[in-house]
C-alpha cells in the first residue's frame, strides 16, 4: 500500500488526464479507491490499463487488511511525485464518494439522539378486536396442513434468547410451523411459495426471530444527526429508530420487514403489524392491527412517510421552508441545517436558548459569526466548513458537549491535507486516534507523447 510501484500506474493515468489542475499553485489530484469502487478525477469509462491501475491498488488493499483507501498526489512537471496515502481512523467514518473524511466520532461509542430514544410507554393500548390466536391457528393449519410446528420448549427457547415474551398470536403461528428449511425435505422452493401465500409474508424462521431495536438499523452520524422522534398525538406507530418491542417475523419479499409492535403508538393497538422500510433510517408502517387480520383479512396497505424530518423538530433554513432562522425557532428545534443561499450571512441569536437544539449544520459562507455555536449548550452533532472551523479552532470556541462533527466540502473540491489536518485538530481536543497520513515520494518521469 505505501510502495511507489504499487500506485505508478494509477498516478500516470491521473496525470495524463488532469493536466490544468496539476499545474499552479496548490495542484493536485485526489481519490478514493475502495476494495469493488472507486471515485477518481477522470471522465468516461476507464480503459483497460486504467483498470488494471486500479486493481493493483485495490489488491494491496486486501493485502493491507483494509476496505478502502484516499489518496491525493503532487506531480511536478518533471515528473517528482509526493503521494500522500490518506489512511483510516477508528473514530472517523468513512467519507461518500470523495477522499474527504466522514463524520467524527469524538466520544467513542456515541450515537445520534433519536438511536438513543426508547418508546415512550401507552398504558392504554390493547390488542386489536381482530386478535383471535385460537382463528388463527386454526386457519393456518388448514392452509398449512404438512408444515412441522414448533414445540412449547423451542418457543419458551426463543423467548430467552430474545429475552421478550412472545405474544399469543407469534406463538400460534410458529406451533404451526417453524419455518425451518431442513424440515422442507425436496419440496423446498414450493413450500416456500405455499408458506409465504399462507401468512402473506416470507416467514422468518423461529430460530431466526429478532428485535428490531436501534441497533439494529445502523446510520452514520452524517444521517442520523439529521433526524428527529417525532409521534403525533393519534398515530398508531411511534416514529422511532427501533424498539425492544418491534419483533421482526418476515419479509414483504423487497427487503422490507414485518414486525409484531408490543410498543404501539397512542392510536395503535398492542401485537399489530408494521413494516420496517428498509430504505429509511426511521419510522415504521401500520400493515394490519394484528398478525390474524394480516392471515385470514390479507396484507392490507401500507405507506412509509418521511417521519423524522418534518418541522418543528427539524429545519432546512434556506433550502426548503422556513425560508429564515426566525422562522424556524421553535421549543422542540432539534436539528437546524443552514444551506447555500445569496442572501447575507445570518446569526444564529435567535436559537441561542432553545432547550432541544443538538444539531447545527452550515452550508460555508452562511454564517455571520461562528463563533456564536460556542453558547448552544447542548449541541451533539456540528458540520461546517474548514473556513468555519478555523475560526472555532483559533478561537478555543468549538463546543466541548460534541459527540461528533464533520469538516464538510461543498463546491470546488480542494485538497484533502489540509481537510484531514483539520479533522485531525478536531480529533486531538477529544484524545481520539488522528486520520494517518503516509508521505510515499517517487518519480514518474516528464510525461511523453
Amino acid at each position: 500500500m505505501h510502495d511507489f510501484a504499487t500506485w505508478e500506474p494509477l498516478l500516470r493515468l491521473l496525470r495524463a488526464g488532469n493536466t490544468e489542475s496539476l499545474t499552479g499553485p496548490g495542484g493536485h489530484v485526489a481519490g478514493r479507491i475502495g476494495r469493488g469502487s472507486c471515485s477518481l478525477p477522470l471522465r468516461g469509462r476507464l480503459p483497460l490499463p486504467g483498470r488494471r491501475a486500479v486493481q493493483r491498488v485495490q489488491d494491496a488493499l486486501v493485502s493491507h487488511g483494509a476496505d478502502e483507501v484516499s489518496f491525493t498526489a503532487q506531480i511536478a512537471p518533471d515528473g517528482r511525485t509526493a503521494l500522500h496515502v490518506i489512511g483510516s481512523s477508528p473514530a472517523v467514518e468513512p467519507g461518500i464518494g470523495n477522499p474527504y473524511p466522514g463524520s467524527l466520532t469524538l466520544v467513542e461509542g456515541a450515537v445520534a439522539e433519536p438511536w438513543r430514544r426508547l418508546p415512550d410507554p401507552t398504558p392504554g393500548a390493547l390488542p386489536a378486536p381482530s386478535a383471535d390466536p385460537a382463528l388463527l391457528e386454526r386457519t393456518l393449519r388448514e392452509r398449512l396442513p404438512d408444515a412441522v410446528g414448533a414445540t412449547e420448549a423451542e418457543i419458551a427457547a426463543a423467548e430467552a434468547r430474545l429475552g421478550v415474551a412472545l405474544p399469543g398470536e407469534l406463538k400460534a403461528l410458529y406451533r404451526v410451523t417453524r419455518s425451518r428449511w431442513d424440515h422442507r425435505g425436496d419440496d423446498t422452493y414450493d413450500a416456500v411459495q405455499r408458506e409465504s401465500a399462507a401468512v402473506g409474508c416470507e416467514l422468518i424462521s423461529l430460530d431466526g426471530l429478532y428485535v428490531a431495536d436501534a441497533a439494529s438499523r445502523p446510520a452514520s452520524w452524517r444521517f442520523a444527526a439529521m433526524y428527529a422522534v417525532t409521534t403525533p398525538p393519534d398515530a398508531a406507530v411511534q416514529g422511532l429508530v427501533g424498539s425492544p418491542g418491534w419483533i421482526v417475523f418476515g419479509d414483504n419479499g423487497g427487503g422490507d420487514r414485518l414486525a409484531v409492535d408490543l410498543t404501539p403508538g397512542p392510536g395503535g393497538h398492542t401485537g399489530q403489524i408494521i413494516v420496517i422500510d428498509h430504505e429509511h433510517f426511521i419510522g415504521a408502517a401500520l400493515l394490519a392491527d394484528s398478525l390474524t387480520d394480516l392471515v385470514v383479512g390479507g396484507r392490507g396497505e401500507w405507506r412509509s412517510d418521511r417521519v423524522g424530518e418534518q418541522p418543528p423538530a427539524v429545519a432546512h433554513v434556506g433550502i426548503r421552508s422556513p425560508n429564515s432562522i426566525e422562522d424556524a425557532v421553535h421549543p422542540d428545534l432539534e436539528v437546524l441545517s443552514v444551506g447555500g443561499w445569496e442572501a447575507e450571512p445570518v446569526s444564529l441569536a435567535p436559537v441561542l436558548g432553545l432547550p432541544r437544539l443538538r444539531t447545527v449544520t452550515a452550508y460555508p459562507g452562511t454564517l455571520a459569526d461562528p463563533r456564536e455555536i460556542s453558547r448552544l449548550k447542548g449541541l451533539e452533532y456540528l458540520a461546517l466548513g474548514p473556513e468555519d472551523w478555523r475560526v472555532l479552532l483559533d478561537a478555543d470556541a468549538v463546543p466541548r458537549t460534541l459527540s461528533a462533527a464533520a469538516v464538510t466540502v461543498h463546491g470546488r473540491r480542494p485538497d484533502p491535507l489540509p481537510v484531514v489536518a483539520l479533522a485531525n485538530e478536531l480529533l486531538t481536543l477529544w484524545d481520539r486516534p488522528p486520520i494517518t497520513v503516509t508521505v510515499v515520494e517517487g518519480d514518474l518521469g516528464p510525461p511523453t507523447g
